[in-house]
């Protein structure tokens, strides 16, 4: 059993919704309000970005895994904050506050993995799509939902967008059906699908390949990785080469080349 670390608040004076356990080098948060679907709540998404941004400086921790309590990974968006009292200037603010958390997963020097066991519409769609990782149970299911309501996920096809083809990436916004978590599978939305009984040890294996790794490469590596994506190739290959030369003289590097060189 890994240590249970629980913030009392999540930095707003609520209680965190979010719980953080840890297991050597990985660091598990599970998003704990399963009676209302883990909807991303302004307080779960305060929640959440607190307990990303304690982990994202701790050295200990090699990989996230990011779970959920109950049926559902997450709903989405709370939509009673966004009913009829709700203005443009609080829309926005919660909106913004979304993506911002978006934005803490990819720009954390560890990789998140998305353990998916249950239904993820709308923005907690968007949530597994910005993890770096996703396993998920057979039993999971993906919609981006919000157009059956009078409303685009925009937000959720930043995300969408930058993980699927164009045509299913859309299919997916236009019509909010859902799909199984095989179509997710070679959608692009998550890397591998397992029966609900082998979705724990799945994400373990997956997270403890990458904690086996030099976590200096590893930072390098997926920060690179999202910064190249926005850039033309030719300044992504410019890019490349300063982070791959500075990654060389690292001693990690420096040890692992030595040592491959003795063995050859």
């Amino acid at each position: 059993m890994g240590a249970l670390i629980e913030p009392s608040t999540d930095g707003s004076g609520q209680r965190s919704l979010v719980r953080i356990e840890r297991h050597g080098p990985i660091a598990r948060l599970t998003l704990d309000c399963a009676a209302r679907y883990n909807v991303l709540s302004a307080a779960m998404i305060a929640s959440l970005r607190a307990a990303l941004e304690q982990l994202g400086p701790d050295h200990e921790v090699r990989v996230i895994v990011l779970a959920a309590e109950g049926r559902a990974f997450s709903a989405g968006h709370d939509l009673a904050e966004m009913g009829a009292d709700a203005g443009i200037g609080d829309l926005r603010a919660l909106f913004r506050a979304c993506s911002e958390l978006m934005l803490t997963i990819q720009r954390l020097p560890q990789p998140v993995i998305a353990r998916v066991q249950g239904v993820a519409t709308a923005a907690g769609c968007q949530l597994v799509a910005m993890c770096d990782l996703a396993v998920a149970s057979s039993d999971a299911r993906f919609a981006v939902s919000g157009i059956n309501l009078g409303l685009f996920c925009a937000t959720p096809a930043v995300a969408l967008s930058r993980n699927l083809l164009q045509k299913p990436a859309l299919e997916m916004l236009l019509t909010g059906e859902f799909i199984d978590a095989h179509s997710a599978r070679e959608r692009g939305l998550v890397n591998r699908v397992v029966a609900p009984e082998a979705l724990d040890a799945e994400v373990q294996k997956l997270a403890m390949v990458i904690a086996a790794k030099s976590p200096a490469a590893i930072a390098a590596g997926k920060r690179l990785f999202y910064e190249q994506r926005e850039l033309s190739i030719e300044a992504a290959y410019s890019l490349a080469v300063d982070v791959m030369a500075d990654n060389a003289v690292l001693d990690d590097a420096r040890m692992g080349i030595a040592a491959f060189v003795r063995r050859a």
